[in-house]
């Protein structure tokens, strides 16, 4: 069952980035599963800024209680929590238990997890410390033992890439306001069409109902202007 709870986090590693640059690593979950990416950072600076320019598809992942990696599953756009497989939790759980000296040593331990939009940054936080803004939306794995299977099978797909976190974010934000833009003329253009469209069944009833009208009116007409056969034999005399 899960266990929700409002708690700080903070990365093992010390270590200060003396060139300014972010080192990531990145892992393939297992193929089966789909094409699946889990990324961390070196140390808690790094993570600073995975913190700052998460995506909202991404999840992170961290050890209860203990000082581990803070591990981050990016999903595809559109999913969820509810969306990661068991084998896709297992690979994350797997990872952040090995990347935690204490974690990785002790068995039955548990691993937090939460949407990136959840983790809560604020000036009084030390370098790498998290917390949540809706405990509601933290989950919490059981994790029995290293599987050294899943952490080496993992540990092959390793990357090591030093990306520019700020731009990838300003790109992406980029083009999902160019999409929000095209979505937003397409609606405009289809109620401007369904307005024409209602206007052009309103002037077709209008005319229908003037030609009935019409219609009637002239039948009236002539009604009113036939004579009476007595009428027409006075005529004839």
């Amino acid at each position: 069952m899960n266990r929700f709870f409002p708690v700080h986090y903070s990365i093992c590693s010390g270590r200060a980035s003396d060139l300014g640059e972010d080192m990531v690593f990145y892992f393939k979950v297992r193929p089966e599963a789909g094409d699946y990416t889990i990324f961390m950072g070196l140390d808690k600076f790094e993570n600073e800024d995975l913190i700052k320019y998460g995506f909202p598809e991404d999840i992170w992942f961290h050890v209860d209680k203990m000082s581990s990696a803070h591990v981050y599953l990016r999903l595809n756009k559109g999913q969820t929590m509810d969306d990661i497989s068991e084998g896709v939790l297992e690979d994350c759980a797997q990872l952040v238990k090995a990347n935690s000296i204490q974690g990785n040593k002790t068995n039955n331990i548990d691993v937090v997890y939460t949407p990136w939009y959840n983790l809560k940054k604020t000036p009084s936080m030390d370098v790498g410390q998290v917390g949540f803004h809706n405990s509601k939306l933290v989950r919490i794995v059981k994790v029995e033992k290293r599987i050294n299977e899943i952490v080496n099978r993992l540990n092959k797909t390793k990357v090591e890439r030093k990306p520019d976190l700020k731009a990838e974010r300003e790109a992406v934000s980029a083009a999902e306001k160019a999409e929000r833009k095209v979505q937003l003329r397409d609606k405009k253009r289809r109620e401007e069409m369904e307005r024409l469209e209602k206007e052009k069944q309103a002037e077709i009833r209008s005319y229908k109902n003037l030609m009935v009208q019409e219609k009637m009116t002239s039948n009236k007409q002539v009604a009113s202007g036939s004579k009476t056969l007595e009428e027409l034999e006075d005529d004839f005399m």
